[in-house]
């Protein structure tokens, strides 16, 4: 995804796991083979190395994925990166109506808090897939989990 900030274009890279979580949000110039070895080494170090890669079919993924995780089944076939480009659309929604994006560490600094947040509360409720009693024992539980964390920044 690319945003676009006081007339320059920014490469908007994310990475999101199996079950939906966001796993990491990395705003960068470019999107060529350094950006993606910058981008993988830092998910490497967050996070172990994964069974499967799926990615769009930019070629300057193939080098960096096979060198730093070689055992890693890499695919990159149309429609099968749907679940990062659908976690991009609470970004583009944002973007359009509110957002007034004004440095590269703001943006960095927004769009990883939108994550964590919708990991708490749009994944871990389970709309869609839980009966609504249980939704709503997710909600709640996301919601104190919020208030704690609130509570944590606001003493700070």
């Amino acid at each position: 995804m690319t945003i676009r900030m006081n007339g320059e274009y920014y490469i908007l890279w994310r990475a999101v796991d199996a079950a939906g979580y966001e796993l990491d949000v990395f705003l960068q110039k470019r999107r060529n083979q350094k950006s993606t070895t910058r981008f993988l080494g830092r998910l490497l170090k967050s996070y172990q190395k994964p069974r499967v890669i799926v990615t769009d079919k930019l070629k300057s993924y193939v080098k960096p994925i096979k060198q730093m995780c070689p055992k890693t089944d890499h695919r990159s076939d149309k429609g099968l990166n749907n679940r990062v480009e659908n976690a991009h659309q609470p970004t583009r929604r944002k973007e359009k109506s509110l957002i007034i994006f004004k440095s590269p560490s703001g943006i960095q600094q927004t769009l990883s808090l939108m994550g964590k947040v919708r990991n708490i509360f749009a994944v871990d409720v389970g709309r869609y897939i839980n009966n609504a009693k249980d939704q709503r024992d997710n909600f709640h539980k996301a919601k104190f989990i919020w208030e704690e964390a609130m509570l944590v920044i606001a003493t700070a």
